[in-house]
């Protein structure tokens, strides 16, 4: 089923593939754009969406790279996979990749995008020619008074513990990853479609729980906080930040991390939602753009 965002999209613009790529008997349902022959782009998407979130800027993205969009397994199109973890994401990607023939490529990093990448970086930080980090958290900083119950959870994953760290699995939760604590202006640009969709998707047979699993395995990417510091002050990656700065999930301290990490990162923190290119996807394509040119040595 085609995600209702994307018909007109796709349609105007004939240049966009999908397919879906077998990985270990499962399928996992990818989007290009672009010249292969390019420096790819790898885009991981967040929770709750999928690569549609990326639906607005494939296009204008392709101009410079051979843009790559996976469903990660579970969400959108793709099939889930039988123990869910971060870990596991980033080998389906590595075996994605190796399929499409890219050996190297930019990575966009976004919320639960950000531990998948983060396994593809620290594994082969060689294979990463820079960073783009959307509102993506690496930094204990980043978790504010907010995170308590989920934290709570992980150090005592006891029934009660869950119920109140995943109370946000629901069309209500999904609804407020979009627009909770967004100004009223910037909350009336997105889309009501986009979060009816991941509802839709998250409510097929067994993903709920595919979801708590996730919740409960990203105690593991907290866990390799400093592990990530590591590799990023050593391996200083070119980078680029584009941060919404109403997002009510990780605190704008977390931005501060990241520019210590990588005192030469490019940052733009804008005046938009978690969800950032639901609003602010053209002036995000164009940074893009600019900062990949520059990396490419073509600007």
């Amino acid at each position: 089923m085609t995600h209702p965002l994307d018909e007109a999209t796709m349609a105007d613009d004939p240049a966009q593939a999908s397919q879906t790529i077998a990985i270990d008997g499962r399928e996992l349902f990818v989007r290009t754009c672009g010249d292969c022959n390019k420096p790819a782009l790898l885009l991981i998407h967040g929770f709750p969406s999928s690569s549609a979130s990326f639906r607005n800027v494939i296009e204008p993205l392709s101009k410079t790279c051979f843009v790559i969009a996976p469903d990660l397994p579970g969400f959108g199109r793709s099939q889930p996979v039988e123990r869910p973890s971060f870990s596991c994401y980033a080998d389906v990607l590595e075996k994605a990749l190796a399929q499409l023939g890219v050996e190297s490529f930019h990575l966009y990093l976004h919320d639960y995008g950000a531990a998948v990448a983060l396994h593809l970086a620290t594994r082969a930080p060689h294979r990463v020619r820079s960073l783009i980090i959307q509102n993506a958290n690496a930094h204990r900083s980043g978790m504010g008074p907010q995170w308590a119950a989920t934290q709570s959870y992980w150090d005592n994953p006891t029934p009660e513990n869950e119920a109140e760290a995943t109370s946000h699995l629901d069309l209500e939760g999904v609804r407020y990853q979009y627009v909770g604590d967004v100004p009223d202006d910037i909350a009336r640009r997105i889309d009501s479609g986009t979060w009816k969709e991941d509802w839709r998707v998250m409510s097929l047979p067994g993903r709920l729980e595919m979801h708590r699993a996730l919740v409960l395995d990203y105690r593991n990417h907290a866990a390799r906080f400093d592990e990530i510091a590591e590799y990023l002050k050593r391996e200083q990656p070119p980078a680029l930040m584009l941060w919404g700065r109403h997002d009510v999930f990780f605190a704008i301290d977390e931005t501060l991390s990241w520019m210590k990490d990588l005192p030469r990162m490019e940052a733009h923190i804008l005046d938009g939602p978690h969800f950032l290119l639901e609003t602010h996807a053209a002036r995000c394509a164009a940074l893009i753009v600019g900062f990949i040119d520059r990396v490419e040595g073509r600007g």
